[in-house]
C-alpha cells in the first residue's frame, strides 16, 4: 500500500470515527432532552399532588368541628397522607428509575384519593358542616387539585412515552445502554377501578 493510500485510508476511519461521534452526541443530547422533559412534568405531577397533601390538615380540621363525625374516616385520611410522606426526598429522586418505588408511591396517592373521596361522602350526612363556608372552600379546592392531578399524570405519561418511544428505538437503544441507568425507560402512571374520576363534590 502507497503512502497517499494509507493516509487515504486512515482519513476515511478518522471520518468514520468523528460520524459516529457526531451522532452519538446528537443521540445523547436527545436522549437528555426528553429526560429532562419528563423530570420537568413529574414535578407538575409532584407539585400537585403536595397542593392535595397540604389541603388535608385544613380539611381535617373543619370536619373535626362537626359533632359526632366519624372519627374512622378523619384517621384514615390521616394516616393516607402520612403514607404518602413517608416517600424520602432520596427516594424521590430515582423513583422514576425504580418502577417498583414508583408503584408503591402511585398506591399510595390513590389510597389518599380513596379516603379523601370517603370522607367528602361521609360528610353529605352533615348539613352543618356542609353549610360551613370553610368546608365547601376546602371542597372546591379539593375538587380542582384532584382534576390538576388527572391532567398533570397524563400529560407526564406522554413525556413519558415520547422518552421510551425514542429510547427503545434503534440505534438510539444501543447508545441509552453505553449510559447504564441514566436513561432507563420511564414508568406509566396506571389507573385502578374508580380512581379516574375525581372526588364528587355536591352541595
Amino acid at each position: 500500500m502507497g503512502k497517499s493510500a494509507a493516509i487515504g485510508c486512515a482519513g476515511a476511519i478518522l471520518l468514520l470515527i468523528l460520524i459516529g461521534g457526531v451522532s452519538i452526541g446528537g443521540s445523547y443530547n436527545s436522549l437528555v432532552n426528553l429526560d429532562q422533559a419528563t423530570q420537568a412534568q413529574w414535578a407538575q405531577v409532584q407539585n400537585a399532588y403536595q397542593r392535595r397533601a397540604d389541603l388535608v390538615p385544613n380539611l381535617v380540621a373543619t370536619v373535626k368541628g362537626a359533632a359526632n363525625f366519624e372519627k374512622s374516616t378523619m384517621v384514615e385520611v390521616t394516616e393516607a397522607r402520612a403514607r404518602v410522606n413517608q416517600v424520602s426526598p432520596a427516594a424521590m429522586g430515582d423513583i422514576l428509575k425504580d418502577p417498583a418505588a414508583f408503584q408503591r408511591y402511585q398506591q399510595a396517592q390513590q389510597g389518599l384519593s380513596s379516603a379523601l373521596s370517603r370522607l367528602l361522602a361521609v360528610a353529605e350526612n352533615y348539613p352543618q358542616l356542609k353549610a360551613t363556608a370553610n368546608f365547601r372552600d376546602l371542597q372546591a379546592q379539593l375538587e380542582g387539585t384532584e382534576n390538576r392531578i388527572t391532567v398533570e399524570r397524563q400529560r407526564f405519561n406522554e413525556a413519558a412515552q415520547a422518552f421510551n418511544t425514542a429510547r427503545n428505538r434503534f440505534p438510539m437503544v444501543l447508545i441509552a445502554g453505553m449510559f447504564g441507568d441514566k436513561f432507563a425507560s420511564k414508568p406509566y402512571f396506571t389507573a385502578e377501578p374508580g380512581s379516574q374520576k375525581a372526588p364528587q363534590v355536591t352541595f
